[in-house]
């Protein structure tokens, strides 16, 4: 710590310390230039440069220390991008890197200095609204863009805030705020392994989670806060509570009253208490004496704030040019949103209808055909909408084609009249366009749904639509995945869109043209049911592996002799469901493209650190396009259970038609290893498959390793 933070915090009282450790939420410009004056160390302040300034100046004429101005800037300020988990599915850094960077740009130009973001909670429960916040199910995917976004943040001088330590996406029922119950090793392999990523990226602050992990609520888990994330991880940045979390320390049952909360909050290492249980009162008092907490842990805390506040140069100068706010998306800022958003596109299906014919008769149809909500989850009130409509964006797109609308069914109910104009029509057309999904506001914070499909309207809508022998092409806008099961097979193809921000509609118009050549891949499975949730792609190994699927997809069209009799086959005393083929809908890595590729010439090369795991590309198509490759490794006997595979590498690759083009993975010794129930990381000799993989084809090979460490 600097020798400045050391001779502020030495002149700071007691009362002055408490009140650094606070962060509020105000929506009244004169409350909270009150609470400046009075000292509070962080307000929550979505609004303008100038109104910054004044709550800067209010504090630093007092005789105070400037203020953290926080805000969540999830995926855009001003500008909006997809949502993370659409970032995720274009399993491109880059992406992640121009969203930060854009979005603390137009944040810090109006005096925001602090980001809730990322999320970095691994979720395999679609159920949970939250996972369109985050990067999907896989630990390597969230760990590698998440730490992008925080070093991205820091580089243009907004401190990044990973949420939630620890396991919030664990939450049991996929409901928010839910209980959590995790193994320690699952939850040192896979939940806390993203916020150690990003803590070493740069990242200066940590969110707790509102849950119960293991019967701790995480606003008193010292042993993580503290014994993980401070002691083990060296971590020197500050924790923060999430709003109103350590009052609700009472509400878990662990704290008797909001002081008690309080005290237990501050000794397991929270160093900022969001809303809720205040420290100092109106009164400037403080709520716990000296001899009631410690006083040691109090200063730990407030060298913590003030030299996040000396880092970000609010010590040195914490106002901001009021003539220089981004007010509105620059021409820069939306060819970054639109780049953006081409790139997170999922082919799911195609049955030859895409991409479009540039000629013909097309009806555009479904309650995303004139709708100008692609903003998707956490954006705030004063975010660029989408520019046009996708109808609107279709026609630009392709101004020969002969464009039909009706309009169909709405989000959550549609009349039988307009259903009827819609099928009328799609009798007469070469081709349906069904703008289908659920609205942003299913998804995101307490937004979790017991029932994961569209809203029964579209659903019906959809089976109207393929009643008529058109064909049709589904366009799912969605913040989570969708089960999709009872109307997949029906449709000609699915472009899976997610929520994409300020420049959704020219994107997606865009890929269905052509234009765009889809090049996304899922970064969470799409379940054929809500009950094989949880499903992802890294799951343990069971000592009955099924082999083939279940067989009653319709239990009442049998009869009981069938489903009660004797059942012979090797394959029924196996993981499975009798009702449910094998396997997901989608699974992780899924993603089709407008060309075809293929992998081969695999090349393993070891040296004394690891290897390097190299294949070729080759486009084998007519059209230019994007692969992912993906680089998974599977230990074969271990002494503990491993899952059946983990993504051990990632990379996004353009390769022209006919073209080719060579991807290297580096792959660690330590890459290899896992952690122990004792919480000891072990890497253990032996053999190991590697597949190189990219949704079309795979390539494998083996590897030994000789010694264990």
């Amino acid at each position: 710590m600097s020798a400045r933070v050391e001779a502020l915090l030495a002149r700071l009282s007691w009362e002055q310390k408490l009140a650094q450790m606070q962060i509020v939420w105000r929506r009244d410009l004169g409350e909270a230039t009150a609470l400046a004056r009075r000292g509070i160390g962080a307000l929550f302040w979505p609004a303008s440069a100038r109104e910054t300034n004044q709550l800067q100046r209010a504090a630093v004429e007092s005789g105070g220390v400037p203020l953290l101005i926080a805000l969540d800037v999830v995926h855009g300020q001003r500008t909006i991008f997809p949502t993370p988990l659409a970032q995720a599915a274009s399993f491109d850094r880059a992406v992640a890197a121009a969203d930060a960077r854009v979005s603390a740009r137009e944040a810090r130009s109006g005096g925001v200095n602090w980001t809730y973001s990322p999320m970095v909670d691994v979720t395999r429960d679609p159920r949970w609204g939250r996972v369109v916040e985050g990067f999907g199910e896989d630990a390597l995917l969230t760990s590698t863009l998440g730490a992008v976004k925080a070093r991205a943040y820091r580089a243009e001088g907004v401190a990044a805030c990973l949420k939630h330590f620890a396991a919030y996406g664990a939450a049991e029922a996929g409901r928010d705020y839910n209980t959590a119950d995790v193994s320690r090793r699952r939850l040192r392999d896979v939940y806390l392994e993203p916020f150690r990523a990003g803590a070493h990226a740069g990242a200066d602050t940590v969110m707790a989670a509102f849950t119960s992990l293991n019967g701790r609520p995480m606003h008193a888990n010292a042993p993580l806060l503290t014994g993980v994330l401070k002691g083990e991880w060296g971590f020197e940045g500050l924790v923060v509570g999430d709003a109103e979390g350590v009052a609700q320390l009472v509400a878990h049952g662990v704290a008797e009253t909001e002081k008690d909360a309080i005290r237990q909050a501050i000794e397991a290492g929270v160093d900022i208490v969001m809303g809720g249980a205040e420290l100092v009162d109106a009164r400037g008092a403080a709520v716990l004496a000296p001899g009631e907490v410690d006083a040691d842990r109090v200063d730990d805390a407030v060298r913590r704030i003030l030299s996040l506040k000396e880092r970000l140069g609010l010590l040195d100068d914490p106002f901001v040019r009021e003539e220089a706010e981004i007010l509105a998306p620059t021409e820069e800022s939306l060819a970054a949103a639109r780049s953006a958003a081409e790139r997170c596109i999922v082919l799911l299906r195609n049955e030859g209808a895409l991409p479009l014919a540039p000629r013909g008769r097309v009806l555009v149809t479904g309650p995303y055909a004139r709708s100008l909500d692609h903003l998707g989850a956490w954006v705030q009130h004063f975010a660029a909408p989408a520019t046009s409509t996708l109808a609107d964006a279709l026609a630009a797109e392709l101004p020969e084609v002969d464009w039909v609308e009706a309009a169909g069914s709405g989000f959550l109910s549609g009349s039988d009249e307009d259903i009827a104009e819609a099928v009328s029509r799609a009798a007469d057309a070469d081709l349906v366009i069904v703008a289908a999904g659920e609205p942003s506001r299913l998804s995101g914070e307490a937004a979790s749904r017991a029932d994961i499909a569209l809203p029964a309207a579209q659903t019906r809508f959809i089976h109207a639509l393929a009643d008529t022998g058109a064909r049709v092409v589904v366009v799912l806008h969605t913040g989570r995945p969708l089960v999709v099961e009872d109307w997949i097979e029906r449709v000609d193809a699915v472009l899976c869109t997610w929520h994409l921000g300020t420049q959704a509609a020219p994107a997606i118009a865009g890929a269905l043209s052509g234009r765009v050549n889809p090049g996304g891949r899922l970064p969470m499975t799409f379940p054929r049911a809500v009950g094989q949730i949880p499903i992802h792609h890294d799951h343990e190994r069971t000592g009955r592996p099924a082999r083939t699927g279940g067989e009653l997809l319709d239990p009442a069209a049998v009869d009981d002799e069938t489903i009660l009799g004797p059942n012979n086959t090797d394959d029924h005393y196996t993981s499975k469901f009798l009702d449910l083929p094998l396997g997901p809908r989608f699974a992780f890595g899924h993603g089709l493209s407008y060309t075809t590729f293929a992998l081969d010439d695999l090349e393993v090369v070891r040296d004394d650190g690891g290897w390097l795991v190299s294949v070729r590309v080759r486009n084998t198509g007519v059209h230019d396009g994007d692969d992912v490759v993906l680089l998974f490794a599977s230990d074969e006997c271990a002494s503990v259970a491993q899952p059946v595979r983990r993504l051990r590498g990632f990379e996004r690759v353009a390769v022209p038609s006919g073209g080719a083009a060579r991807v290297a993975f580096r792959l660690e010794a330590s890459d290899l290893g896992f952690w122990t129930d004792d919480e000891r990381f072990v890497i253990e000799p032996g053999g190991f498959e590697l597949a190189v993989e990219d949704g079309m084809s795979a390539v494998r090979t083996r590897i030994v390793l000789e010694e264990a460490s």
